[in-house]
């Protein structure tokens, strides 16, 4: 039941009606414009609000959201840094295939590169195993180098599969000059005062009067009809006289680091 205030709001607002449709029509579109630009910018604040609570409530995200978007950034980070380790590992693999190969083309003889697939527990600074054998045209005691030097022959041979005795080991030994002067010449053997370091073999058999210094070369004799000559073996460290004084002994720095072998040439007949 309305009261009294709201028959009298009733009729202000139909009076204020009924005035309005006796004004002529010029005075008519003038009050529009009077009302309509006293109220537009309440329409305008109303819209800024409105838009304002819009973006406050697309910016806060739930917690759950928030996570996803930062674990999704995360494995995001992830790939690429993995995609990233790929291609650098991919480049450093055909530069040493584009040296591998530049070198077996200035090689008189013809190679078989292989992979080394694992090595013997009970020898393992002194054997190898590779992914290379009588398929390949491998044979027994095919020498084995690396572009850096010599790393050993084949002393067994598989369908797939052979293994390599390496340099310092007992059953491989090599006939070896010092170059400079070339005419020294002696035998690569296990380094007696070091058995346990790869790195150095003796060399064994040399003249009492040999004139050594360190760093001279070591290089393969030809002698013994397995490795050719030329191929490097190491470098001169040190050398003591033996046999009470009748030949001399040298240490020799392996050129090779065998305990990093990864990948080896085989020289085919």
């Amino acid at each position: 039941m309305l009261r009294r205030p709201h028959y009298i709001a009733l009729g202000l607002v139909v009076l204020l009606t009924l005035v309005v449709l006796k004004l002529p029509g010029k005075t008519t579109a003038s009050l529009k414009l009077a009302i309509g630009g006293f109220f537009l910018p309440l329409f305008g604040l109303a819209g800024s609000v409105d838009a304002a609570l819009d973006k406050s409530g697309n910016g806060l995200l739930p917690r759950s959201e928030l996570v996803r978007q930062l674990e999704a950034a995360q494995r995001e980070n992830q790939e690429w840094r993995l995609r990233a380790a790929q291609a650098e590992a991919t480049a450093k693999e055909n530069s040493r295939f584009r040296e591998h190969y530049g070198w077996e083309r200035q090689q008189p003889w013809r190679f078989r590169l292989a992979r080394v697939v694992s090595r013997d527990p009970a020898n393992w600074w002194r054997a190898i195993k590779i992914d290379a054998g009588a398929r390949d045209g491998v044979v027994t005691n095919s020498p084995v180098l690396t572009l850096e030097g010599l790393v050993g022959r084949v002393s067994e041979v598989g369908f797939a599969q052979s293994q390599v005795v390496l340099l310092g080991d007992p059953n491989c030994r090599v006939s070896v000059k010092v170059e400079d002067p070339p005419h020294e010449q002696g035998v690569i053997a296990p380094a007696s005062s070091s058995p346990l370091d790869n790195t150095l073999v003796d060399l064994g058999y040399l003249s009492r009067n040999a004139k050594l210094k360190a760093g001279q070369r070591v290089v393969t004799s030809g002698q013994g009809g397995i490795f050719p000559p030329g191929l490097v073996v190491g470098q001169i460290v040190d050398w003591r006289s033996v046999g009470f004084g009748l030949y001399t002994e040298a240490r020799v720095k392996l050129e090779v680091k065998m305990n990093t072998l990864e990948e080896v040439w085989v020289k085919l007949p």
